[in-house]
């Protein structure tokens, strides 16, 4: 997936790190590697107290999500497998971007696969933005909105086809849904709730209301939009539709 980096006032050589860390996640965690951390647990060559430590991390975070969305948010799929993929893209973008701040800078945009955490503002002076895309159309922008020191994702079947599931029944989540957007405290915190209500279904973006400091923004299979009643205080406002 396509990794975008801006540090403003920052040389070159401080994105190296970044991008060496986003690296080395996808070389741990991606379940398309054979030779991934993640492969060889469900090829079930390594024993759960041989697991790294990163992975440990990432398997009690997925447990509390699993709590905290109901059951909705399961790293297991149901085949059995492990894939821990709709929580280690937000968790590796919130890390990338403390690897940012830790290295003194704090007006930043670090984004993966379209979910983005920010900081500060851009080179221009300016709060963040960024673009909610049409799902039926690629080339277009139903919403943009202003980031401050927060994050942003999405989860949806209209790029990767039918790949979240509803743990609760073992079939894919295609209630009607096409995208969930969520903007959270964090890129970690909206890129697993996102995942779930997304899993939900019609009921997920009440769960997106339900919590607090987090909006969402929802588009069905007939092009319906849904929103969380505060996210109209992050809209940039009398924006017509962008044809990009």
């Amino acid at each position: 997936m396509p990794v975008i980096v801006e540090i403003v006032g920052a040389p070159q050589e401080a994105l190296e790190p970044v991008f060496d860390y986003f690296t080395a996640v996808d070389e741990r965690f991606s379940t398309y590697k054979p030779a991934s951390e993640v492969s060889r647990i469900n090829r079930g060559e390594v024993a759960p107290e041989a697991y790294s430590a990163e992975m440990r991390e990432v398997l009690a975070l997925s447990e509390q999500t699993r709590i905290d969305t109901d059951g909705y948010f399961n790293v297991r799929t149901p085949d059995g497998s492990f894939d821990p993929s709709g929580i280690v893209k937000g968790w590796a973008i919130r890390n990338a971007a403390r690897l940012v701040r830790n290295a003194g800078y704090d007006q930043y945009w670090v984004e993966a696969g379209g979910d983005i955490q920010v900081a500060g503002r851009d080179a221009q002076g300016d709060v963040w933005t960024a673009g909610i895309r049409n799902p039926f159309n690629e080339k277009e922008i139903v919403k943009v909105l202003r980031l401050d020191d927060c994050g942003i994702a999405t989860s949806g079947n209209y790029i990767r086809g039918e790949h979240i599931y509803d743990p609760h029944t073992g079939a894919a989540a295609s209630s009607g849904l096409v995208s969930v957007t969520v903007v959270g405290p964090d890129v970690y915190e909206a890129d697993r709730f996102a995942t779930a209500a997304f899993a939900m279904g019609a009921r997920g973006i009440h769960f997106i209301e339900s919590l607090d400091g987090f909006q969402g923004y929802a588009i069905d299979a007939n092009g319906q939009a849904t929103m969380t009643t505060g996210l109209h205080h992050l809209v940039v406002p009398t924006l017509p539709t962008i044809s990009l």
